[in-house]
């Protein structure tokens, strides 16, 4: 006799997908909707034990942040006493890897749509300041339109200002030099160092580094040696170079990649839009959708006996599977007209010499047959520029602290040390008196120029404190880093603090400079006196051979 079918809230379980390090991923049909869902059941036993605890929960928190339509979906969490049911958006198109293994190295057309969607994910992960760190084809799923998915956030971590990431992530094939060396890193630049790896790879069909042995492999990947095949255009020999940078602060980042005339060329218009603009379109109620989901309202009956709040997730998960699906039809024919637009028009022209009219992207230049000297003004204006974080220097870093600890005493904080290198503080605003004798929260009520009061933390008790974070970071070989990170406290009060400390800072350092050039001086009199005496030592002294030693003829 043939069982019935398992149900867990609106989803009725199908066959197997796959089965987890945690449990099973089964296909599911949506009750409401009948779309087509992927449910991964994890163990919470199996979880415990093998200390898995926070890699789910971390990858529960991330996927909830993104709604992008090359990131999986998470639509709902259903948590029972023995197992954990995400249910996920279901992709049956498997993954980029065994597609790349299949056709081998992909046409430049083929490789640039692909990775024009996994470069808009990524955009989108690092705007909600999430870095994936294990980027690589078998994490990139692909739906039955052949778009791609990103998956598998188990590494993923949150970025946060002031803090930088130490943990070695993700396979070593497609790992960024700083990562595999230990080495401090920000987060962003690790993932267009995968990413560059994953374009090289649909370009060509093999990995840029790769050996047997992990420590050739480690080798190769911090040298930064590996080859270019000569069927590649030169405008993707000039990108692959500058994302596969084994320094971090030179490698080319996700905007400046957008702006790459490789990138540029035939980008479909879903995609040009900034992140930001993405998310809040991805968040506009659609009419259309709410009339088609009325008409399923009558699959809730179970759902009304549970309660406003089962029924309000389960018109949410309902919405979100229409609109996600009726997203996706829109844009593979918006991207179908797009290649028949493009088809239809005149291609950008180039001259033999190499030299080319204006592109998509705005990216000035004369192209060479070298792939450093593409784009040289474009390049100049970036290279140019080097921003940091908080203010450099390159003293020794033992006598930066000191300095540190002795700006903290003047403007009267206090001070907790983490490490030899990081310390939390705090500062009471209204115990620095400035020269006109009245409080820091008293002279900065008011906007500069005018009368009018601006709403701001009231700092006349001695209750109000900011509190931030210092922390010193080596990023050159003897260049310092002194980041400041806001902690508590409004942002006004955390730049004035940071601007005492700054001041207080260049005060001691004026100082300090100008001790050590007395002492310079003293030590110059000093010798030179030294010197004097020694001569006028030397003139009083008898030389030999003098009358008075020889006896008279």
């Amino acid at each position: 006799m043939e069982q019935p079918p398992v149900q867990i809230g609106q989803y009725v379980l199908g066959k197997n997908l796959g089965i987890g390090a945690f449990g099973k991923v089964k296909l599911a049909t949506h009750a409401i909707t009948g779309h087509k869902v992927a449910v991964k059941i994890l163990n919470k036993a199996k979880i415990k034990q093998l200390g898995m605890e926070e890699k789910v929960q971390r990858e529960i928190n991330i996927l909830h942040l993104c709604t992008h339509p090359h990131i999986i979906r998470l639509y709902e969490v259903i948590d029972t006493p023995t197992d954990i049911f995400l249910v996920n958006e279901y992709v049956s198109g498997g993954e980029l890897f065994d597609y790349i293994v299949s056709k081998g190295r992909l046409s430049a057309d083929e490789a640039r749509n692909f990775f024009h969607q996994i470069i808009s994910g990524v955009e989108y992960c690092h705007f909600q300041k999430i870095v994936h760190r294990d980027l690589k084809p078998e994490n990139l799923l692909l739906d039955s339109n052949l778009n791609i998915k990103i998956a598998d956030f188990g590494l993923s971590n949150l970025m946060r200002d002031g803090d930088f990431l130490r943990t070695s992530c993700g396979s070593p094939n497609y790992a960024a030099p700083e990562v595999i060396s230990g080495h401090l890193y920000a987060g962003p630049e690790v993932d267009v160092w995968s990413c560059g790896v994953i374009l090289y790879a649909l370009l060509c069909g093999s990995l840029p580094f790769d050996d047997e042995s992990i420590p050739n492999l480690f080798k190769k990947i911090k040298s930064g040696m590996y080859s270019l095949p000569s069927h590649l255009s030169q405008l993707a020999r000039n990108l692959i170079p500058r994302m596969l940078e084994v320094d971090p602060m030179k490698r080319i980042t996700i905007p400046e990649i957008r702006l790459h005339p490789w990138f540029q060329h035939k980008l479909p218009p879903y995609l040009r839009h900034p992140p930001e603009l993405m998310e809040k379109q991805e968040r506009v109620v659609d009419p259309a959708v709410i009339d088609e989901l009325v008409e399923s309202a009558a699959s809730l009956e179970d759902s009304r006996e549970d309660g406003a709040p089962k029924v309000l997730r389960d018109l949410r998960v309902a919405y979100e599977l229409i609109l996600d699906h009726k997203h996706t039809r829109l844009r593979v024919m918006e991207v179908a007209r797009a290649i028949r637009e493009a088809a239809s028009a005149t291609p950008p022209a180039f001259s033999p010499g190499g030299s080319r009219g204006a592109t998509p992207g705005g990216y000035p230049g004369s192209a060479s047959s070298g792939p450093g000297s593409f784009g040289g003004s474009f390049d100049a204006r970036f290279q140019n520029r080097r921003w940091y974080l908080g203010i450099q220097s390159k003293k020794d870093p033992a006598h930066v602290m000191t300095e540190v600890y002795k700006a903290l005493m003047a403007l009267g904080c206090e001070w907790l040390q983490l490490s030899s290198y990081r310390i939390k503080c705090r500062w009471r605003p209204n115990m620095n008196i400035d020269d006109e004798g009245k409080s820091w929260g008293e002279s900065k009520t008011k906007c500069m120029g005018t009368n009018e009061a601006v709403d701001v933390p009231d700092l006349s008790t001695n209750e109000y404190c900011i509190k931030i974070g210092l922390t010193l970071y080596k990023v050159q070989q003897s260049i310092y880093l002194l980041d400041f990170q806001k902690m508590t406290g409004d942002a006004f009060s955390f730049m004035t603090l940071c601007a005492n400390i700054i001041t207080e800072l260049k005060t001691l350092s004026a100082a300090s400079k100008q001790q050590q050039a007395l002492l310079a001086q003293q030590q110059a009199a000093a010798a030179a006196a030294q010197q004097q005496a020694a001569i006028a030592a030397a003139g009083r002294q008898l030389p030999l051979g003098t009358p008075q030693n020889h006896p008279r003829k």
